[in-house]
């Protein structure tokens, strides 16, 4: 054997021995249950539209507030002159003046309250349906990181196992070269792959620290997490049928809810700035106290008002306001039916999604076991010098491209399925974790 045969497989042994221990680490393990709900509210976007639904929840409130309280405030008034004065409160002459004023005003009649109230009432149903899709938002980001774990674990053990078989392979032909039953080529071929191998090993390892980092961040964590297998993929038939699948997600989706929510508030805003060209009636009362110190005592007046206002001209603004009102009117309602007629293609995208990767897996599981039959028969040859290293190598390779193939199939129909409920705004799957 030649020095540079010795020295290559020399150093292969020793990337394969340094990269064992390497991976000597203990990281914690999650369930996809656990970090759903770890991670639901540590999302920036999710605890925003938590927010909105408070906002809106106190917006419809203070519109309905309207219809029964009136508006009230208190102000107090204290003034300090260089010379004394006629105070007219207090019907004294006075160096100071004291005045406490109670006002309350009510709108007995005037449209916007009406819009507003509908207006309010769409923004909290449009709040409610946000939570919703970016609860499943959220969801699908945690379940992407999450199967992004499992695919880096399992396709790190595919790399170890192709260094595995590539180590074992180079003592085999090490010996048959030894022996005069193989070429020295032989070997050199082996070092080579077991130098790819370990190249590949190298790399799955690092993708699998990063994809544990990425969801150590999603739930909370400040270092590594790994993902528990969940052990089985979801079952090739979806229990909603495709006709149904879109007739739930125009009804139920929360997208779709939001859409038509958005359009009905703008519709309510538009109503409520063309009633500002009607007339409005308010009645007002007040109670004011005068005094030349504090607490004002001296006089006591009350008085109630009933106003009837007819807006005539504010410079252009109520105009303004119709227009913009009536744009973002026109912008909601586009914006409502194209979502409603590219509904049919958005669900049929996601449903075909998922049958097509669940098929993959039931095919590319039927090509593993054809690749493990073929690297078994071709081992066995070329242990026997019935075939050539090339052959080998051939069969190797396609075992290991056929166990990732499984593994990326097996990931991409459970993201399929999540990209699916985002759309429906529900599981579809008791059984699956809910977030």
């Amino acid at each position: 054997m030649s020095r540079g045969l010795m020295v290559a497989i020399a150093v292969t042994g020793m990337m394969s021995a340094g990269g064992r221990g390497a991976r000597a680490q203990d990281v914690p393990t999650v369930t996809l249950a656990e970090a759903l709900r770890r991670a639901t509210r540590l999302d920036p976007d999710y605890v925003r539209s938590l927010g909105q639904i408070d906002n809106a929840e106190w917006g419809r409130r203070a519109a309905r507030l309207a219809f029964i309280l009136p508006s009230i405030s208190a102000e107090m008034d204290l003034t300090k002159y260089s010379a004394e004065f006629f105070n007219i409160g207090t019907s004294q002459p006075q160096s100071s003046a004291v005045t406490g004023t109670l006002a309350a005003t009510y709108e007995l009649l005037r449209v916007r309250k009406f819009t507003d109230l509908s207006a309010n009432d769409a923004a909290l149903e449009s709040a409610e349906a946000s939570e919703l899709q970016q609860r499943f938002r959220t969801a699908f980001l945690v379940e992407s990181d999450y199967y992004g774990v499992l695919a880096s674990q399992a396709l790190d053990r595919v790399a170890a196992e192709r260094l595995r078989r590539a180590e074992e392979q180079l003592t085999v032909a090490r010996a048959r070269v030894v022996s005069g039953a193989a070429v020295q080529t032989d070997s050199l071929q082996l070092v080579l792959e077991a130098t790819r191998a370990r190249i590949d090993r190298v790399r799955a390892e690092a993708a699998l620290r990063v994809a544990r980092l990425q969801l150590g961040r999603r739930i909370g964590e400040a270092g590594p997490v790994a993902a528990a297998d969940p052990g089985s993929v979801p079952p090739v038939d979806l229990p909603v049928a495709l006709a149904d699948a879109v007739t739930d997600a125009l009804a139920q989706g929360p997208q779709y809810r939001v859409a038509r929510a958005n359009e009905r508030r703008a519709n309510a805003l538009l109503r409520g700035q063309r009633g500002e060209y009607l007339p409005y009636v308010v009645a007002s009362a007040a109670n004011q106290t005068f005094d030349s110190k504090f607490f004002p005592t001296a006089r006591n007046i009350s008085s109630v008002t009933l106003s009837v206002i007819l807006p005539i001209w504010n410079l252009g603004q109520r105009e303004i306001a119709v227009t913009q009102a009536r744009v973002n009117r026109d912008v909601s309602r586009a914006i409502r039916a194209d979502l409603e007629r590219g509904a049919l293609r958005d669900v049929t995208e996601a449903y075909e999604a998922y049958r097509t990767a669940r098929t993959t897996v039931d095919l590319s599981a039927h090509a593993l076991d054809a690749a493990t039959e073929n690297f078994r028969v071709q081992e066995a040859r070329y242990r026997s010098g019935a075939t050539t290293i090339l052959e080998l190598l051939d069969g190797q390779i396609s075992l290991t491209q056929a166990q990732a193939d499984v593994v990326q199939a097996s990931y991409s129909t459970r993201l399929a399925l999540a990209g699916l409920e985002v759309i429906l705004g529900r599981r579809l799957f008791p059984n699956k974790e809910a977030p």
